[in-house]
Order: structure tokens, then sequence, then C-alpha cells
């Protein structure tokens, strides 16, 4: 079911940008490729960078939430799900389009070691509309070759670094490009911090019995993910075909300029179907998790009584 959900689709979709484009050569194939499935996520890499830069936002109020629940558990939930509602975010909700995005790679890798492995498979693993291209009937025929290279500069079926192999230096650049941009990603979406501790730091501090923030915990977790994805992608595609750190590069390349645009914008305008968010003036919208920034209301959203003198004042105000 992967195969003919996922993986022979994307597969299709190569062979026809391949077999369409001038030339017929695979690197241009797989860049074209990239951007076009970078451009059909856009809505939900849209939506989870609004998610991302309105949780950033909201980080002064969740920490008042936090010091206003006084370490209790559940009114400190309850009112981060009142604060989460009223502003319509789901801090879960980027995890779906990161699981579409996993998926693309998994089927597409799968698709290139067919290419690159088995070029034969470029016929017979295509849908029959697209076997009467004239390009892959000639490529049936073996009038024609399959071009695995990128414009002739890197052969992207063989990888930087192969077993009983030297250093292939072309496919070595679009590996350490691929973990360059992955860096680039993920400093881009952090915020900088230059007084966050690190998690050693933290974590060093509750051994000592100090309590840890979460959001600081957080903060300090993300800002080693940032060096650690970088080092996991250099030795993932260090050793495979070089055609999926082209991929990699080029889409890290689109993700960051799309990134900066979608940043860029206020968060009111990023996602129109996403009402009232951080900052609203609505007065009806104020709801909980507005509570704990007023002085006169207490947790459990009860008003303080008033003092005698308070309500002489009020009486002295409603007869004039």
């Amino acid at each position: 079911m992967f195969t003919t959900v996922i993986v022979r689709p994307i597969f299709n979709l190569l062979v026809l940008i391949y077999g369409l484009v001038p030339g017929h050569n695979f690197g241009l194939a797989i860049i074209l490729f990239t951007i076009v499935i970078r451009l059909l996520m856009w809505p939900l890499v849209k939506k989870q960078l609004h998610q991302a830069k309105a949780m950033r936002t909201l980080q002064p109020e969740i920490k008042k939430i936090k010091k206003a629940a006084a370490g209790n558990r559940q009114k400190e939930s309850l009112l981060l799900m009142e604060l989460y509602k009223e502003k319509e975010i789901k801090p879960l909700g980027s995890i779906g389009t990161l699981v579409i995005q996993f998926i693309i790679l998994i089927g597409l890798y799968i698709g290139l070691r067919k290419v690159v492995f088995q070029p034969h498979q470029i016929v017979t693993f295509a849908y029959p509309a697209l076997r009467h291209l004239s390009w892959m009937k000639q490529l049936a025929s073996g009038s024609v070759k399959f071009n695995d290279t990128l414009f002739g500069l890197v052969n992207l079926s063989k990888s930087a670094l192969a077993k009983h192999s030297s250093l292939y230096w072309p496919a070595m650049i679009l590996v350490l490009g691929s973990a360059a941009t992955q860096y680039f990603q993920g400093k881009q979406l952090l915020p900088s911090d230059p007084n966050g501790r690190k998690l050693k730091d933290i974590l060093k501090g509750a051994g000592t019995g100090e309590k840890a923030d979460q959001s600081e915990v957080n903060a300090a977790v993300g800002r080693m993910t940032k060096y650690m994805l970088p080092v996991m992608i250099f030795l993932f595609t260090v050793s495979y075909p070089s055609a999926l750190s082209l991929y990699w590069l080029v889409g890290g390349l689109v993700a960051y300029i799309q990134q900066y645009y979608a940043l860029k914008e206020d968060v009111t305008e990023m996602d129109t179907g996403a009402g009232a968010l951080v900052g609203t003036k609505n007065p009806d919208k104020i709801q909980e998790a507005e509570i704990v920034t007023n002085p006169i209301v207490n947790i459990a959203g009860s008003s303080k009584p008033k003092t005698k003198k308070s309500r002489s004042k009020s009486k002295k105000r409603r007869k004039r």
C-alpha cells in the first residue's frame, strides 16, 4: 500500500518532470521536482510557521501563567489550554506537517534507489500514460541512455563516501550544503537568547534542587537540536547516492526562502482563517488566559473583596 499510495506517485512525478525538461537531465529534474513539492506543501508549511511564531509571542504570557499557578499543574494546564484556545493555537499542530515531509522523503528515497540502481524501472515502474512519451519510448528501445548527472558536473548515482572508493568531492559539496541549509533553517526559526542557559546547566541546577522551567528547557533543547540535525543529515546522506543530498539541499534553500517571507508577515496576516491572534484588542475575546495579567483577579478567576474604604468611595461616586 505504501508503494502504491506514496512511492509510485512520487516516482512518476519525478519521471514525468525528467521526461519533459529539455536535455532530460536528472539533476535538473530533481531541482524542479523539489520546488514543486515545496510549493504544494506551502499551505501546510505556512500554517506550521504561523503556529511557531505565535507560540514564541506567547512566551511572556505562558511564564506569567506558570508563576501564578505556583506549581499547581492542574490550574496551569487549564489556563494554558484556555490561552491556546483563545489564540486558536495548536501546540502539536506542526507534527502533521513534519510527518508528511518525512513520508515524502522516504518515498523519494525509495524512488531514487530504483532510478539509480535499476534504471530500467523508469519504464517498468512508470504509469502506462507516461510510457507513451517520446523520450520514454526511446529509453525503452535503448536508443538513448539515462543521464544521471547534475549538468554533467556531479554523478548523482555516486555517494560522497562509498566503501572501497576514495572521497567523491562533488557529492561531498552537496552533502555539506544540505547540512548547512538545515542549520540556517533552524537558526532562522529559533529566537536568539544570549542569556539562555545550556541544557547541561539546567540539568545541573535541577540536580541541586533548583526547579527547572519547562519553557527554558524547551529553548535549550531547541538550541541543541539546531546543531544536532545538520550532523544527523550529514551522517545520513554522506554514504547514499548524492541525488538525495541534492534534494535536501534544494529543499532547504526553498524552505529558507519560504520561512523568510512567512516570518516577516504579521501574525494576523499569516493565516486568514485563524481568527484573532496574539495582541487582540477585542474585549469579547479576553478569557481566563488573561486573568494572570489582571492585578485584582486571582488564579481561580474570582475578584478580591472590596474594603470598606473602597465601598464608601463607590457610594460617593454613585451619589454624584
